[in-house]
């Protein structure tokens, strides 16, 4: 397993991330404890959770997925193995996370969200503590193909005006300080996001920004326009999630199938991957894998692995079937007939799920 430093920190993170938004919904603890066994037997040494998960957010379970990634460390005695990241949400007007009313990026919000991560994840420290989207009234993913997209409807109900950039910095300042959080990073952010923070930064207001996770994968490589020059340039690390697309490109949903279990079967959470047009390039990505030789899920995450700018690949499995073939991707030898192959397709149809 490659690794890769995190921004300009002391972190040194394995090429893959091992998501965890299924654990505590699609999954039991059981299944995350074993999850979590095989990747870090073959490498991988980061976690990446959320205050929020699993997916779907509900108060029912809001923060399952953290108590078992803390009963899973607490049991094989291997905190100082692991680098944990996790995350605290942005503006919405979901109410089950602060008792009652809805949260912002600000300094009693994020305070009361990380003390209660560290509890649920029987620790002291969160290596990488992020936000998870903007405070901003802005689309999710906060990088569509076209400005001025409306916004999450639990972002837009919250009426209260938005937290400055240097507000809410300043408070992970005070984190980095109490030693609850080693280092800060972002996700689901826009060029302008991630260089207002760097800017504060810069002027002494907090911690420097280390890392984006924003979502990337063969449909969606929006981070390519900005993005990854700002991240170059400014050594800020991508974390690449949703790399198969929710499960979009790995032929499963070829030709409007939903086979029972699935997790757009189940929750009917995909609209994301089904835009106009969506199916028509996810089937051909998945045909362009099968040319090759290659099942589409592995095509479709050895892409990302190497892409010349990414820092690690958050990969999420229901089964452990499904993470070997996401842990084996590391082993491909992505050719540049299998690179020139896919910009063909992607110049012709650019970035159908934003």
């Amino acid at each position: 397993m490659q690794t890769r430093r995190l921004g300009r920190t002391d972190l040194v993170v394995s090429r893959i991330c091992l998501g965890s938004m299924t654990w505590g919904q699609q999954n039991t603890e059981e299944e995350g404890h074993a999850q979590m066994d095989l990747a870090f037997s073959r490498g991988v040494n980061f976690i990446d959770t959320a205050e929020l998960y699993p997916i779907p957010p509900s108060p029912e379970t809001q923060g399952r997925t953290e108590r078992i990634i803390g009963t899973w460390m607490k049991a094989r005695g291997n905190r100082d193995k692991v680098i944990l990241a996790s995350k605290v949400v942005g503006r919405t007007s979901n109410d089950w996370f602060r008792g009652g009313r809805p949260s912002r990026l600000v300094r009693a919000d994020i305070m009361d969200a990380v003390d209660k991560s560290l509890a649920r994840l029987q620790t002291d420290y969160i290596d990488l503590y992020q936000i998870h989207w903007p405070d901003r009234d802005v689309a999710w993913g906060a990088n569509p193909t076209r400005y001025g997209a409306p916004p999450r409807a639990d972002i837009a109900a919250v009426t209260e005006p938005e937290t400055p950039i240097a507000e809410t910095l300043s408070v992970f300042d005070e984190l980095v300080k109490a030693g609850k959080i080693r280092h800060f990073g972002l996700s689901n952010e826009s060029s302008w996001g991630v260089m207002r923070f760097v800017f504060e930064s810069e002027k002494g207001v907090g911690p420097r920004v280390a890392s984006v996770q924003n979502a990337y994968n063969l449909v969606n490589r929006t981070f390519e326009v900005n993005l990854a020059e700002v991240c170059e340039r400014e050594d800020i690390s991508l974390l690449a999630y949703s790399p198969l697309a929710q499960g979009y490109l790995t032929g499963k949903y070829d030709h409007g199938a939903r086979p029972a279990g699935s997790r757009t079967a189940l929750f009917n959470r995909g609209q994301r991957y089904e835009k106009p047009n969506a199916a028509e390039v996810l089937l051909e990505y998945n045909e362009l894998a099968r040319s090759f030789g290659m099942e589409p899920a592995l095509f479709a995450a050895a892409f990302v692995l190497n892409r010349p700018f990414l820092t690690s690949s958050i990969v999420g499995a229901t089964s452990l079937t499904q993470l070997e073939t996401a842990l084996s991707a590391v082993d491909v030898k992505w050719t540049r007939e299998m690179q020139d192959a896919v910009d063909a397709v992607h110049q012709r149809v650019g970035n159908p799920c934003p």
